[in-house]
C-alpha cells in the first residue's frame, strides 16, 4: 500500500496572504510549517497544506 504524502504549502500563496495583525508580509519556514509575522513577533502554523491565519492559533516567536 502507498502513503499519500501530506499536501504541501504553495508558496505562490505568500503573494497574496498577510499578517492577519498587522497587515505585514509574512515569511515561510518550510522546516517548522509556519508562516511568520516577524512585526507581529508570531508564527502561524501550517496544517495539511493550508495556513491557519487565526491570532488565537498562532505561536508567539521565542517560545
Amino acid at each position: 500500500m502507498t502513503e499519500i504524502p501530506p499536501p504541501t504549502f504553495d508558496r505562490r500563496m505568500l503573494e497574496a496572504l498577510v499578517c492577519p495583525q498587522t497587515q505585514t508580509r509574512l515569511e515561510y519556514d518550510a522546516d517548522a510549517q509556519e508562516l511568520i509575522s516577524r512585526a507581529a513577533g508570531v508564527a502561524f502554523p501550517i496544517r495539511d497544506g493550508i495556513p491557519v491565519m487565526l491570532i488565537d492559533e498562532a505561536r508567539t516567536l521565542g517560545d
